[in-house]
């Protein structure tokens, strides 16, 4: 839990809209032989009809992100609550991932989450040093509203930057776990979550505060210039996306949720009834549907 001063430092850099969804990838270089890039592949032509690498149903899950994962403002203002988390927490009110595939007993011993509050795709190789140590069987990744949630849209993260940050948070994992499986969610659709919690007087007042305002700042305004701000966080999130799934599509034991929190259609009920921007309990639990078709599904 990280100070308060530190969370009030996160809510107004923004970090998560109350969306929700989940993802696809595998190995970035290295190989362990069994999959493309093991060294089997050198000598013989893969199968037209061969399928990436997945097992549905993993015995162990970490999770890597921001304050989505995290909980934050999710039971109380300007805290995580890593309880409620979608990836990992014990709540039976969301009933998690790692709930959902492992059962509650299991998931007390074999969930871990290393996510933060304020997090970027740039803090996320760090975490993923983190997850290595729990040898998980697969890891979430959640990330990438804070990094269009700046203080201009001058000041978001590059696109290149954003998907050579995601490359190397891979190669970290491969290089220790070459069979672990990682689940990408898309980055949230900040400019939903701007159209849903506009209509709410006292949300907007919150949002004055500094939440998120390449998006978020002077919400009731409609002229072309706050329409083209919008835009260009809305299209920068779109190409954090297609980054994302660029990245993944290279890892056979990878999978990119197909955009399926970036497309929900969440509504306020899905969002904190402290800063209308973060996922409520509510919101949480919708995450945590989203991510147990991911995982388990044959497709996102």
């Amino acid at each position: 839990m990280r100070k308060r001063n530190r969370h009030t430092r996160a809510v107004l850099a923004g970090t998560t809209a109350a969306v929700l969804g989940l993802a696809g990838c595998a190995a970035l270089g290295g190989g362990d032989g069994s999959g493309p890039s093991g060294t089997g592949a050198r000598h013989a032509k893969p199968s037209a009809s061969a399928a990436p690498l997945w097992d549905a149903s993993p015995s162990s899950v970490a999770a890597v992100g921001d304050s989505i994962t995290r909980g934050f403002d999710a039971c109380a203002v300007l805290a995580d609550c890593p309880e409620v988390s979608w990836a990992t927490g014990d709540s039976a009110d969301v009933k998690s991932l790692a709930v959902r595939l492992l059962g509650p007993a299991k998931a007390a011993t074999h969930s871990w989450n290393h996510a933060a509050t304020g997090a970027r795709m740039a803090d996320v190789p760090a975490q993923m040093t983190q997850a290595v140590r729990d040898r998980p069987q697969l890891v979430t990744v959640m990330a990438g509203a804070n990094d269009a949630c700046r203080a201009s849209t001058a000041a978001m993260t590059p696109v290149a930057d954003f998907r050579a940050q995601f490359g190397d948070a891979l190669r970290t994992l491969r290089r220790a776990l070459p069979k672990t499986q990682v689940y990408v969610s898309s980055v949230p659709n900040l400019k939903r979550l701007w159209s849903q919690g506009r209509t709410n007087a006292l949300g907007k007042q919150v949002w004055k505060l500094g939440l998120c305002p390449s998006m978020l700042g002077d919400a009731d305004a409609l002229d072309p210039a706050a329409t083209l701000r919008r835009d260009t966080v809305q299209k920068r999130v779109q190409d954090y996306n297609a980054a994302l799934k660029e990245v993944c599509a290279k890892d056979v034991r990878c999978r990119f949720d197909g955009g399926a929190v970036y497309d929900f259609r969440f509504g306020t009920g899905q969002l904190s009834p402290w800063d209308w921007f973060h996922p409520s309990k509510n919101g949480q639990a919708r995450l945590a549907e989203l991510a147990y078709r991911g995982v388990t599904g044959r497709t996102p």
